[in-house]
């Protein structure tokens, strides 16, 4: 079995879940998400287990529109 068919969540049920319990797990979802660990945990705490819930938090959480600047920067709340 090479490197990359190790499961990255071997305590989950799914293949699609992020397992905090799982140093191993965590270290390769932090890589691959290039997020700290901390981050990671809290985005699983935020949305749960599932990578891809955990890939748009972090994409959210990390991007901004052009208008959410000009919003930010006027002071104003968007309608």
């Amino acid at each position: 079995m090479s490197s990359n068919d190790q499961p990255i969540a071997p305590n989950s049920t799914s293949p699609d879940s992020i397992d905090l319990q799982s140093d191993q797990s965590m270290r390769e979802w932090a890589h691959r998400l290039d997020v700290t660990e901390a981050q990671l945990k809290e985005a699983v705490s935020a949305v749960g287990d599932r990578a891809t819930d955990v890939e748009m938090h972090l994409k959210g959480s990390r991007s901004t529109t052009n208008v959410d600047r000009t919003v930010q920067a006027s002071g104003a709340d968007r309608a």
